[in-house]
């Protein structure tokens, strides 16, 4: 592959629908190897439009804006980083010959819990959680009494477990209803129910498809509170049968898809085998890990695969792990604090985020510390996170 350099007319480019902290990463990674790059979210001054060539703010389930941003810029790539994008435009792109990453039925069919679970369970077979799916409160009650208590209630459009909470009574399920219709996007009243799965731990496991075949990274372990992460870890142990399993879960969904780029695949281990619960099309968030523990991070994985460069071999350099910092208020007028506090531990990195506000719940800086055992790793990482504070100014 021959190409010019930035801002010229042999310029590869590539542009980016959802602007946040993993596609900042994504921007950065893209730039190393000499790619023109566009950023677009709904919001100013998003982390990925603050390292990017050029910045647009849109709505982004608008598809008549979105498409007039990719006529004028007429991208190599496009590559979607958050789930809620007018994915309906994006085929009709790619069916004028615009490349979207890793496709745009991959987009669309990720783009909302439904098409997916379907696709994995009822296309695929793959082994999941029970499920129903509700659009009223009546339907919700219904699906209750089936699946039983607890039971699994998440908006079927959402991000960082928006609208997400387990159900444990009858009691709870016109506030677990509300809760989800407030923390979907897209206005989507849908819903979906999951039984509720005993299991042992859940992994993510990044799943590179590029000229080189499909790769996987070693199982990242994370811990998430209200169906956000809040901390990482990586490797995950494993036994050689679980890991065959998730290769192979991960493999067939991901084949399934298709395209070039990195997914990232959640998956439940239980006493009774791997469990397949979601996917990614792109970097995820419990993946930022890699940025201290791979000699290629996620997001570099990502980068070489949409570029149709090798990826011959994917190295685990130390276990490590990350942990985050999260606002608890809203506010437009903030500091972050403590990071020389948090660098004055060994074999840790911080980063922060860049983000313009504070929201309830918000990511904003993330630590990642490396050590000799995953267990070591994780209690610095902690420590340094614990060392952050959100400073809000009134």
């Amino acid at each position: 592959m021959v190409y010019g350099s930035p801002l010229s007319p042999q310029a590869r480019k590539m542009l980016l629908l959802g602007s946040g902290e993993l596609g900042k990463e994504v921007v950065i990674e893209a730039q190393r190897l000499g790619v023109e790059t566009i950023a677009v979210d709904r919001y100013a001054n998003a982390p990925a439009m603050q390292v990017a060539h050029r910045s647009y703010v849109t709505d982004m389930l608008d598809g008549d804006s979105i498409r007039s941003i990719i006529e004028e810029e007429r991208p190599d790539y496009i590559v979607p980083e958050i789930e809620a994008i007018a994915t309906e435009t994006l085929l009709e792109l790619e069916s004028e010959g615009f490349g979207v990453i890793p496709t745009a039925r991959a987009a669309r069919l990720t783009m909302d819990r439904e098409g997916i679970r379907r696709l994995a369970a009822e296309t695929l077979g793959l082994p999941t959680a029970p499920y129903r799916f509700a659009d009223s409160l009546d339907e919700l009650k219904a699906a209750t009494k089936e699946l039983g208590f607890p039971c699994v209630i998440k908006p079927i459009m959402s991000s960082s477990g928006k609208g997400q909470s387990v159900c444990r009574s009858e009691e709870e399920i016109e506030t677990c209803w509300n809760y989800a219709m407030e923390g979907g996007r897209a206005k989507k009243q849908r819903i979906i129910v999951e039984g509720f799965i005993t299991f042992e731990s859940e992994i993510t496991l990044l799943t590179v498809r590029s000229v080189s075949g499909t790769s996987f990274c070693a199982p990242i372990g994370h811990v998430q509170k209200d169906g956000d992460y809040i901390e990482s870890w990586q490797p995950h142990a494993m036994s050689t049968k679980q890991i065959e399993e998730a290769e192979a879960i991960a493999k067939r969904i991901t084949d399934e898809l298709g395209g070039y780029g990195l997914y990232g695949v959640e998956l439940f281990l239980t006493k009774d085998g791997v469990l397949f619960s979601e996917v990614s099309p792109r970097p995820h968030d419990t993946g930022m890990v890699t940025m201290a523990t791979q000699d290629l991070s996620e997001f570099a994985l990502h980068v070489r695969a949409i570029l149709g460069f090798p990826i011959p071999s994917i190295r685990l350099l130390s276990p490590g792990a990350s942990h985050t910092l999260k606002a608890d208020r809203d506010c437009g007028d903030f500091r972050i604090g403590g990071v020389e506090t948090a660098l004055e531990l060994p074999f840790t990195q911080v980063r922060v985020f860049g983000k313009p506000e504070t929201k309830k719940g918000r990511r904003m800086a993330v630590t990642l510390s490396s050590a000799a055992d995953v267990e070591q790793a994780r209690r610095t990482a902690a420590e340094a996170a614990k060392a952050l504070t959100v400073e809000y100014i009134d």
